[in-house]
Formats: structure tokens, C-alpha cells, sequence
């Protein structure tokens, strides 16, 4: 089974990188000092179609593969985390529009996310509901036409940015994971943002707390039928998690580079610091480490367009775990390798480490990861 890019996906990246290096990267350290959602970087996204990539051509998406969009968002990631989730929050709050959606849904609110005029976000998790989606007390109430929708929704990713939230609401209380219904809510029909959290990493991915207050959403506006809500999300968050492996890789990456260019600058003992066998076998394990990573990820993207043997949710899973434990690991190692200045910030590297922390935590933790892999191996 390979895993080879094609000559398309090759140049696509090759352009990427280029374009990465210099519209992104400039903009990134000043957002992360800033904690400022980074505005012109997406705009330079935007110019580019990256919006666009995994979406629909009929929607006016540009239909590119799994693959393609992890490497976009390993690209990305690979000079600035937060940009890269800046792409891949509006994806994830349109995939259960995409997968479980009306055609007029689809209509109504994908091409608005494909042309960047509109952003996405994905309301599930709650105070007491994180890993424990059933513990979700958000309520949906039918009345006439409309559902009324009541909860909050914490860890929530762009914020206050986005104009679209797919929300998760329990329409049936007393049916557990069968009681749980989607909707698309648009923000301006009285979604509040309570507060912005003061984050250790992607500081410039603006993460709060969404308040809605008996907001009125049309009926025409729930995804799927009443009580699917449970399935939506998983089966959203098996096709979602690969890519956040991807970004994990990127931040491995750009960790790695940072650290070689350093080791053959800095110098000790009358030589290049890259010349210490020591040291060269720490920057030859973080390599070989985030080459793994990146396999394993290509190959869980793959199977979110081909999938015939159902193995998505492991392997995916699998991706997610590997590449964000990697990516922790790599990062950490790559301050070690700067010494003093790895811990400042006058190197990027120590941006690079807490970035990495999240992709641990966030879509699922590396230990319900880890619990979704072992109950796939014993039943």
C-alpha cells in the first residue's frame, strides 16, 4: 500500500511552502505576542483559494482530496499553528452540512465558507462535556417552525470570528447519546461570545465560550434528522482528526528546521554545534520520528475519501495520537537543541512547543484516542 504524492500534490506543496514562507510566516510571531486573530494572513490564504481546497466543486469548493488538504494544513502549521487552524475550523464545522446536510443547506451556507466570505466554527464540547459528549446540557426546543436553542458551548475554536456555528443540542433529554440534534446557527441571529480564553499556545486561533440564549433557529436549519446528532459528530471528528495529525507534522516540521539551521550555525569547541554526535543523533530520531507521523497521517487521509474496509476510525485515531505525541516530543527537543535561546523568544522554537500541546487535547484527547484504538483491537 503507498502513499507516494503525486507530481500534482508535490507542487502544490512546493508552491505552498514558497507562498507559506512568504506571506505567513512574517505575520506569525507578532499574533502569537498579540494573541490577535491573524487577519492578514488569512487574507493572503484567501487570495490563494486555500478556503476553497476541501470543499465541493458544485459548492464552490475546489474538490481537492484528504491528502491535498493535509498538506495545506502541514504546511501552514509548519510556520505558523494558528493560521493552519484558521483553514481547518471552517471545514469542520461544514463537514456534517456536507455529509448529513440538505442540498439547501449545502447551497445556503458552503459556497459563503469556499470563498472566504464566511468562517465556520463547530459548537460540542461544554463545560462538563468534553470527552463526555452525552453529559451536554444545551437544549433544542421545537416551537412551530423553529427550534429554540439554550447552552453554552466552551473550547470553542475561532470565536467571536466566525460567522456560521454548527451546534450540537439535546432535543430529547431522557434518550442519551440518541437525543442529540445538529443545527446550523448563523451568529447573528444572537450568539454571544461570553469570553476569550488567555491560552498557553495558538494564541493567535482566538478559543471562547459561546452563549446562546433562546436563539430561534429555523426548522429547515437542523442537520440530518432529530437524534442524529451523536452520530454527525463522531462521524465528523473521524474525518476531521487526520488533518489535525497533519498540523502536528507541520509544527514537528518547522521545529526540526528551525533546530538544523541553528545547529549549523552555532558554534562550540572551535565547530559547529551540528558536528556533536550527540546531537546528531537527537535531530536524526526527531526527523525519523515526524516521517512516521507524516505516513501514518497521508494514510488516514486516504482512507477519508477510500475507506472499504472501515478502518477510519482507528487509523485515524492512530494519526492523531502518533503525530501529536511526535509532535510534543519533537518540539521539546528542538528547545533542548537551542540550549538558552530555545527557551526565549527570540527563537520560534519555544512557539513551536506550545503549539504542539493543544493538538494533543483538542478533537478528542490522546487518551480517548487511545481508548478508540483499543476497543477496535479487542472489541
Amino acid at each position: 500500500m503507498a502513499f507516494e504524492l503525486t507530481d500534482v500534490q508535490r507542487e502544490f506543496r512546493d508552491t505552498l511552502r514558497r507562498f507559506c514562507e512568504e506571506r505567513i510566516e512574517p505575520n506569525a510571531a507578532e499574533a502569537d505576542r498579540t494573541a490577535r486573530y491573524p487577519r492578514k494572513s488569512f487574507e493572503a490564504c484567501r487570495e490563494l483559494e486555500l478556503p476553497a481546497l476541501g470543499l465541493p466543486v458544485e459548492y464552490g469548493g475546489a474538490g481537492a482530496d484528504t491528502v491535498t488538504q493535509a498538506i495545506m494544513a502541514e504546511e501552514l502549521a509548519r510556520v505558523c499553528a494558528a493560521t493552519s487552524v484558521t483553514m481547518l475550523i471552517s471545514k469542520l464545522g461544514m463537514i456534517p452540512v456536507l455529509n448529513f446536510g440538505s442540498d439547501g443547506l449545502k447551497r445556503k451556507y458552503v459556497p459563503r465558507v469556499a470563498s472566504g466570505e464566511a468562517q465556520a466554527s463547530y459548537c460540542l464540547s461544554e463545560a462538563d462535556a468534553g470527552s463526555d459528549v452525552v453529559a451536554m446540557s444545551a437544549r433544542a426546543v421545537r416551537d412551530g417552525d423553529s427550534y429554540v436553542i439554550t447552552g453554552t458551548k466552551y473550547w470553542i475554536t475561532n470565536a467571536g470570528i466566525s460567522d456560521i456555528y454548527t451546534v450540537f443540542a439535546k432535543t430529547d433529554p431522557s434518550a442519551g447519546h440518541r437525543g442529540i440534534s445538529c443545527f446550523v446557527v448563523e451568529a447573528d441571529w444572537g450568539v454571544k461570545i461570553a469570553k476569550l480564553e488567555d491560552k498557553l499556545g495558538l494564541r493567535a486561533s482566538p478559543t471562547g465560550e459561546v452563549v446562546l440564549d433562546e436563539v430561534r433557529v429555523p426548522a429547515e436549519n437542523l442537520v440530518g434528522e432529530e437524534g442524529s446528532g451523536f452520530h454527525i459528530a463522531m462521524h465528523t471528528l473521524d474525518r476531521s482528526r487526520p488533518t489535525i495529525g497533519a498540523q502536528a507534522v507541520g509544527i514537528a516540521q518547522g521545529a526540526i528546521d528551525q533546530a538544523a539551521r541553528y545547529m549549523k550555525e552555532r558554534r562550540a569547541f572551535g565547530a559547529p554545534i551540528a558536528d556533536l554526535q550527540a546531537l546528531r543523533f537527537m535531530i536524526a530520531d526527531m526527523a525519523m520520528r515526524t516521517e512516521a507521523a507524516r505516513t501514518l497521517v497521508y494514510r488516514a487521509c486516504s482512507l477519508v475519501d477510500h475507506d472499504p474496509a472501515g478502518e477510519l476510525g482507528m487509523v485515524g485515531a492512530m494519526a492523531k495520537c502518533f503525530a501529536s505525541d511526535t509532535a510534543m516530543s519533537v518540539t521539546t527537543d528542538a528547545v533542548q537543541l537551542l540550549g538558552g535561546y530555545g527557551y526565549t523568544k527570540d527563537f520560534p522554537v519555544e512557539r513551536y512547543m506550545r503549539d504542539a500541546k493543544i493538538t494533543q487535547i483538542y478533537e478528542g484527547t490522546n487518551q480517548i484516542q487511545r481508548v478508540v484504538i483499543a476497543k477496535k483491537i479487542l472489541g
